[in-house]
């Protein structure tokens, strides 16, 4: 699906996988499930492209919803996959994450994320293989020439990407736009966070980011720029604060 020009999303937006195009190659962020490969040759078919011309993929952090085609792509097609090193052993599924403290939840919302999961490989993850590290300030060579942020509070190798080239922040579950849990929407604290207290420290890091577009791992484009989306975090970790709720308030993304 296009986004805005050189800017395109596979997948729905329970679960984001992003195309940047710029200079006639392709720069990914975030792989995914499994069974968005299939998805991933579909749209570069649809714009005139291949896998071949994929240059890079990104992960924003090591979740499994993230990291679904990577040792595929890679070892298929030898493209890098460039990842924080803090999150190395998330990706190679060396290390999960804790069962408990998901926050408020809904029946409807919750089941409507496992079955999709599950649809498109979710319970089939694979670990990610080979990883290159990325470090907060990198500029990437690589189509959009995207530079990377550490954010860390979701897990600690978090990063957001920056990429002016197509006027947009990509952030992985540093934010939401649609909470999977509850099905709440607009930009809020993202579920399954780690360290909701660092997550929300790090905010920081992007809002003075010149970028339209706000790109989440789970939830719709925002196209509200970044100073109005980490505005509307911090007022939903308030309200929830105030509430003794981790869930987020419910509003509607622009």
């Amino acid at each position: 699906m296009k986004i805005a020009e050189g800017l395109y999303r596979i997948g729905s937006d329970l679960v984001n996988s992003y195309l940047v195009v710029d200079g006639g190659g392709v720069t990914v962020v975030d792989a995914g499930l499994p069974r968005y490969w299939k998805l991933l040759q579909a749209e570069l078919e649809r714009i005139g492209l291949t896998l071949d011309d994929i240059r890079a993929l990104i992960l924003t952090h090591g979740d499994t919803d993230h990291i679904g085609f990577a040792a595929r792509l890679s070892r298929e097609k030898g493209v890098p996959v460039l990842l924080h090193p803090a999150d190395a052993d998330r990706a190679r599924l060396e290390v999960k994450k804790p069962a408990g403290g998901w926050g408020p939840m809904k029946a409807g919302p919750v089941a409507g994320f496992l079955w999709y999961s599950a649809r498109h490989g979710g319970l089939r993850i694979r670990p990610a293989g080979a990883l290159l590290p990325v470090e907060d300030g990198q500029v990437l060579d690589v189509p959009g020439a995207p530079r990377i942020i550490h954010v860390p509070g979701h897990t600690p190798g978090s990063v957001a990407v920056h990429v002016p080239a197509v006027d947009a922040l990509f952030v992985g579950d540093h934010m939401t736009t649609r909470n999977v849990l509850t099905g709440a929407t607009g930009p809020e604290p993202a579920p399954f966070t780690l360290a909701p207290g660092q997550a929300l420290a790090s905010m920081e890091r992007i809002e003075a980011v010149d970028a339209t577009w706000v790109l989440p791992g789970h939830g719709p484009a925002w196209d509200g720029g970044v100073p109005e989306a980490v505005r509307l975090v911090r007022e939903a970790a308030e309200h929830a604060g105030s509430t003794g709720s981790t869930g987020g308030t419910g509003r509607t993304a622009a």
